[in-house]
C-alpha cells in the first residue's frame, strides 16, 4: 500500500469545484437508458454515447473523475485512444465499478448483499494495468417496517470493508457506497436513523480491516424523505439533517463525501448539495458522484443522433457547471434559466 498515492488521489477526486461522473451503468441498466430514447443498446451505440460524455469540451473544469463499467474500460474512443487514456490526458481520473451486483441475503425478507469479492484481487490487477486509479462498490440498504436488519447492515459493512482493504493493497482508492434507498413512505427521521446505523456499521468495519481513511471516498445517499412519503422534507431540512447525521458518524480523516443522487431530479440533487455546502462547518469536502442526475438531460438531448452531439455535450457541461457551483454553495436557480 502506497499511502501517499492513495491520499493524493483521494484528494484529487474531491478537488475544489469538481465532482465525479458515474458512467458505470451495467449492460441491463444502460439498455434501459437507451431504450428510453428509442435507441438500441449495441456495443457501438454505447461506445458512441460514452465518447460523447468523455470528450465534452470543458468538463474537466468540473469533473475530477469518471466511474467506468468493465466494457467501457476496455473500449477505445472514436479517435482510437482507450477511454481511460483519453480521460487521463484531460486530467480526469479513470475509475472502475468492481462489484458484481446484488443477491438476496438468506433468512431475510429480500434484503440484499453485493457480490464480487471472489476474484477481486485479480480483477483489480487487470484494471490497474488498464489505467484505473480508483474503484467503486455499492451496497444497498432498504427501509421498511422491519428493515434494515442488523444482519443486513453487518454483512454489507463487512463486504464494503473487505473490498476497500483489497483496493488499497493495489493502490486504488476505494469509493465506499452504502446507498440507503429512497423507496418507501418513510419520513426523513426514519431515514436518518437508518443512515446513522448504516454508517456506524460501515466505519466500524473499515477500521477493523485497517482501511486508510485518508485514502478513501464515501459515496452515500442523502438523508431524505421516502419517495412515497406524504411529508416531504424541504431542501434546507434535508441539508441540515444530512449534515447532522454525518457529523455523528463519519470520521474527520475521510477527505470527502461524494453524494449519489439516488433517484432525485437533476435540479433537486444540485440544490441539496448546494444547501449543504452553504451550511459549511464540516471537516470533509462535500462533493457529488452523480449518474442519472448528470446524464439524463444529455441523453434526452442526444437522441442517438450525431447531429445532436454538440448540443448534448453543452447540456452535460451545463449540469457539470451547476454542480461545480454547488460545491461552494454558489448555485442558484438563475443558473438553470441561463
Amino acid at each position: 500500500m502506497n499511502m501517499q498515492t492513495l491520499e493524493s488521489t483521494a484528494r484529487a477526486m474531491v478537488a475544489e469545484g469538481k465532482g465525479i461522473l458515474a458512467a458505470d451503468e451495467s449492460l441491463p441498466t444502460i439498455a434501459k437508458r437507451l431504450s428510453s430514447i428509442n435507441v438500441e443498446s449495441t456495443e457501438e451505440m454505447r461506445r458512441s454515447y460514452r465518447d460523447l460524455l468523455f470528450t465534452a469540451p470543458g468538463i474537466e473544469e468540473h469533473i475530477s473523475g469518471v466511474i467506468l463499467f468493465d466494457e467501457t474500460m476496455r473500449q477505445q474512443s472514436l479517435t482510437g485512444k482507450s477511454f481511460p487514456a483519453l480521460l487521463a490526458d484531460r486530467g480526469i481520473l479513470p475509475g472502475i465499478k468492481v462489484d458484481l451486483g446484488l443477491t438476496t441475503i438468506p433468512g431475510t425478507q429480500d434484503e440484499k448483499v453485493t457480490r464480487g469479492l471472489d476474484g477481486l484481487e485479480t480483477r483489480l490487477e487487470d484494471y490497474r494495468r488498464l489505467g484505473a486509479r480508483f474503484a467503486k462498490w455499492r451496497a444497498v440498504i432498504s427501509i421498511a417496517s422491519h428493515k434494515p436488519t442488523p444482519l443486513c447492515l453487518r454483512i454489507n459493512a463487512h463486504a464494503l470493508a473487505r473490498y476497500a482493504a483489497i483496493c488499497q493493497d493495489h493502490d486504488l482508492v476505494p469509493i465506499v457506497e452504502p446507498e440507503v434507498l429512497i423507496n418507501g413512505g418513510h419520513d426523513i427521521g426514519r431515514c436518518e436513523r437508518a443512515m446513522e446505523k448504516t454508517l456506524h456499521a460501515v466505519f466500524a468495519e473499515l477500521v477493523r480491516h485497517g482501511v486508510l481513511l485518508e485514502g478513501m471516498i464515501l459515496k452515500p445517499s442523502m438523508v431524505t424523505s421516502g419517495i412515497d412519503s406524504p411529508d416531504q422534507a424541504d431542501i434546507d431540512t434535508v441539508a441540515r439533517v444530512t449534515i447532522r447525521c454525518f457529523k455523528r458518524t463519519v470520521p474527520a480523516a475521510v477527505p470527502g463525501i461524494a453524494f449519489l443522487s439516488g433517484g432525485q431530479s437533476s435540479e433537486l440533487a444540485t440544490a441539496h448539495l448546494n444547501a449543504m455546502n452553504r451550511l459549511g462547518g464540516v471537516p470533509w469536502e462535500l462533493s457529488f458522484s452523480y449518474g442519472r442526475a448528470l446524464q439524463e438531460k444529455t441523453l434526452v438531448t442526444w437522441q442517438g443522433k450525431d447531429a445532436n452531439r454538440e448540443l448534448a455535450q453543452k447540456t452535460l457541461l451545463h449540469r457539470a457547471k451547476c454542480n461545480g457551483a454547488a460545491r461552494s454553495g454558489t448555485y442558484s436557480e438563475e443558473m438553470e434559466r441561463s
